[in-house]
């Protein structure tokens, strides 16, 4: 069977580029754009001036490209881009490929569903793997692998504490950061507070749009109750479309003023998904530890309770629990 490349035209590679959905570019060693395919175009459209790769990451993204840039080997992690329409942040699978004249082939791929996060997971896993079996049987393992196999090792790490769809803390891990909160606050008796939010109408955008605008819808709430909440409170995907945060030293009416500012927040940012604008509410429910009184199971019971009760009583609003 032939090479593609051997089979294929010059011009003819550069219109298979174009067509794809993929992101694609080349750059040199600092990151200096040198082509780009069309879905590039379509995402550079948004920063204008910009002439470098690094242009069009957050600092920290930033830090690690122009490090694996400057290593000149071929590599493939994950992270956030903002080549979308209303500038925000989604997740994709980037890969560097080293290629001719000391120039370098970036590639970004969307993930767009659970399945296609899950397979980067398994790719993760499968290079732990690889990188373990050459750490046993080869004697003479070259430092630069060792860093290599550490970096993907943490990197598997922390994949495994997050929800492949939002990005955020998932269920075990949130539940796990509320037991660990409950017994600081009944060790040393401070204050803490907890929201459950949940999507308004959920149900109504899968029946109408379909699973995977529902997927984007929850996507997108994830980053503005990521980007919204304050260090140290914590948010994290408690299941479906419910979402639980944690606000350490923290009374409920600290958490009722964040509560009203999420759902003002949620209500004015009109969700653009696939050439759709749906307008999106959530309801959320507070309670505050009783220290003695409560475990991190029945605190979460009453700010689920006080959730329901919010929808119970119109939704897109707020509930302290008693």
């Amino acid at each position: 069977m032939q090479n593609l490349a051997e089979i294929l035209t010059k011009k003819e590679l550069e219109s298979v580029f174009d067509r794809i959905q993929a992101i694609v570019a080349v750059v040199d060693i600092e990151g200096k754009l040198v082509s780009w395919n069309t879905a590039f175009e379509k995402g550079k459209s948004q920063f204008p001036n910009a002439n470098n790769l690094l242009d069009f990451f957050n600092q920290r993204e930033r830090d690690i490209l122009k490090s694996r840039l400057a290593e000149g080997v071929q590599d493939q992690w994950m992270g956030e881009l903002p080549f979308t329409e209303n500038g925000a942040a989604v997740f994709y699978e980037f890969s560097l490929i080293p290629i001719s004249n000391n120039q370098i082939l970036f590639i970004a791929e969307r993930i767009t569903s659970d399945a296609d996060a899950e397979a980067a997971v398994e790719k993760l896993r499968k290079q732990v793997k690889l990188f373990q079996v050459e750490s046993e049987f080869s004697k003479k393992l070259a430092r630069n692998k060792q860093i290599e196999m550490e970096a993907v090792l943490a990197q598997a790490q922390e994949v495994a504490h997050v929800d492949p769809l939002t990005f955020l803390p998932n269920r075990r891990t949130i539940v796990k950061d509320l037991q660990n909160e409950v017994l600081r606050a009944e060790r040393y008796h401070s204050t803490l507070s907890i929201s459950v939010l949940d999507l308004d109408n959920f149900k109504t955008i899968n029946d109408t749009y379909g699973h995977p605008m529902g997927d984007e819808v929850l996507r997108q709430v994830a980053i503005q109750l990521r980007d919204s909440v304050r260090h140290p409170d914590v948010v994290g995907r408690y299941g479906g479309e419910e979402f639980l945060i944690l606000l350490p030293n923290s009374d409920a009416t600290a958490a009722a003023e964040q509560a009203n500012r999420l759902c003002r927040q949620i209500r004015n940012k009109v969700v653009h998904a696939r050439e759709q604008d749906i307008q999106v509410t959530i309801s959320i429910g507070i309670a505050q530890f009783r220290v003695g009184e409560d475990s991190w199971h029945s605190l979460l019971k009453r700010a689920d309770n006080a959730m329901y009760a919010a929808k119970n009583n119109g939704r897109d609003r707020w509930l302290i629990a008693e």
